[in-house]
């Protein structure tokens, strides 16, 4: 007699603290591996590791009076292209084949509002052909393309947004947010 195993689609964020460090980002792919060793089709969004986008923020103001615009979000999408390199290269390393996907390359097109852009759109086809291979999808939260072909950012925290948008266009089973912060907020908890 053989065992019949449904496939679920399991959608996973990870928040800049969950990959802050090396020893995070390795947990982090074990967690994406065993869920994925468990028979689930994973897509994963994440961010930029710990305070990188803050970081880069400083950065910015110190290289510029008003940074802002295009500019800003070409600079802000790099902390979350190194994040999904990281984590994809330590779940290889686990032996479960995973590729990496910036917000242009998973097909989410947005409006072009700089810095707080809506996604009009997830195409998904690089994503579809990622998981019909057998390979974990892991996308860059927080950012988009443009219907100008520009490279936006959809605004602070947006990261959940991109796994939920995710879960919804590819009608997940589950998406399971994985945050140092506590409920669902509408606006961003660190201000008073």
């Amino acid at each position: 007699m053989v065992a019949w195993v449904a496939v679920a689609l399991v959608v996973q964020k990870y928040g800049g603290t969950s990959v802050g460090d090396p020893d995070r980002i390795r947990a982090v792919a074990d967690h994406i591996a065993r869920t994925a060793r468990a028979g689930n089709q994973v897509v994963v969004a994440v961010s930029a590791m710990g305070k990188t986008t803050d970081e880069l923020i400083r950065l910015a103001n110190a290289v510029a009076h008003d940074p802002r615009g295009r500019e800003m979000d070409m600079l802000l999408t790099a902390g979350e292209r190194i994040s999904i390199g990281l984590v994809s290269l330590a779940v290889n390393d686990l032996g479960v084949p995973a590729q990496s996907f910036t917000g242009s390359q998973a097909g989410i097109l947005t409006d072009n509002q700089h810095g707080n852009a809506k996604i009009v759109e997830i195409k998904g086809d690089r994503i579809a052909e990622a998981l019909a291979a057998g390979n974990v999808a892991i996308v860059a939260g927080f950012q988009g393309v443009s219907t100008d072909k520009e490279i936006v950012t959809l605004g602070r925290g947006a990261g959940d947004l991109t796994a939920v948008a995710l879960a919804a266009r590819f009608g997940a089973d589950v998406c399971e947010i994985y945050t140092d912060v506590e409920g669902i907020y509408t606006a961003d908890p660190r201000i008073p």
